[in-house]
């Protein structure tokens, strides 16, 4: 394996992309492969068994393309298949976990809000997270059903963005929450219109920027880094529509991306060596915040 190989990067849909241009940003010599598995999302209201084949999948394609390294730029993904694809895989796999820990400390009120999927919350991961920080603040986790479908239309402003986050805040500012955790990579596509309903006085945190910084570390402790001789560039790719996903991507990128269709024997189904397929059956959301 060498340094100038790319990076892995994927995510349920378009969110990830917010991860992809933190580590765009600070990593400024890697070259980058992203897969949105579009034709899949969203992932929160889907099975862990079915999230994890899918997670295992893509890492395959990825690393078909040679990829040095592979970030789950997807919450709902690290917590369900994280695990599965460190043991079965050697190259670094870096995951990505809701701000917990940095909300706790930053907190003047008191409470904390998490805005997240259903999966999210309801992981064996997200709990032992909120077991290790969560007791040195009232923490109020809420579901978001449909809110990353928002971001997956490049609905980023409107009446449906807008009335969703009106009923996902309203009961955490209610309870005094003056920090709010983006549980979901592509909630912080949605930061400015958060912002302004939450009020300037509360913080949002996304952990994109941890992400980057434990790529960083892990491409340095395995002599990994590219060499800094020369601009990195990205390929893109998706198992959902070609037009309309790409649409939305170069709407969140700022410019135009050219995406090509995730090859046909990665597009549906899980892994290649374990072909049983998994059905895929709908959960119910989850509703109103909890206090843990």
């Amino acid at each position: 394996m060498s340094s100038d190989q790319p990076i892995g990067v994927f995510d349920s849909g378009v969110g990830g992309l917010s991860v992809l241009r933190r580590i765009r940003a600070d990593l400024p010599h890697e070259t980058l492969l992203y897969v949105a598995d579009s034709g899949h999302a969203p992932y929160g209201n889907k099975p862990d068994e079915f999230i994890a084949r899918r997670s295992v999948a893509i890492t395959e394609f990825l690393l078909e393309q040679g990829a040095k390294a592979v970030v789950v730029a997807c919450n709902t993904a690290t917590a369900a298949a994280i695990a599965r694809l460190r043991d079965r895989f050697g190259v670094p796999i870096i995951g990505i976990e809701p701000a917990i820990k940095p909300a706790v400390a930053a907190t003047r009120s008191g409470v904390v809000g998490i805005l997240a999927t259903g999966n999210t919350v309801r992981s064996d991961k997200f709990a032992a997270l909120l077991d290790q920080h969560g007791h040195r603040a009232r923490v109020m986790v809420q579901p978001c059903p449909g809110l990353a479908d928002c971001v997956e239309h490049g609905e980023l402003s409107g009446p449906r963005p807008r009335a969703l986050l009106e009923q996902f805040l309203e009961p955490l500012l209610e309870q005094g929450v003056d920090v709010l955790v983006l549980g979901c990579t592509h909630y912080p596509f949605l930061t400015p219109l958060i912002q302004r309903l939450a009020g300037p006085d509360v913080a949002i945190l996304d952990t994109s920027g941890a992400v980057a910084r434990q790529l960083r570390r892990r491409l340095e402790a395995a002599d990994l880094l590219a060499d800094g001789r020369a601009a990195g560039g990205a390929s893109y790719f998706t198992s959902g529509a070609l037009e309309r996903t790409g649409h939305v991507m170069s709407r969140l990128l700022g410019h135009l991306v050219a995406l090509e269709p995730l090859p046909e024997p990665f597009r549906h189904g899980g892994s290649l060596s374990d072909p049983t397929p998994t059905p895929v059956a709908a959960l119910a959301p989850g509703t109103g915040p909890a206090a843990l």
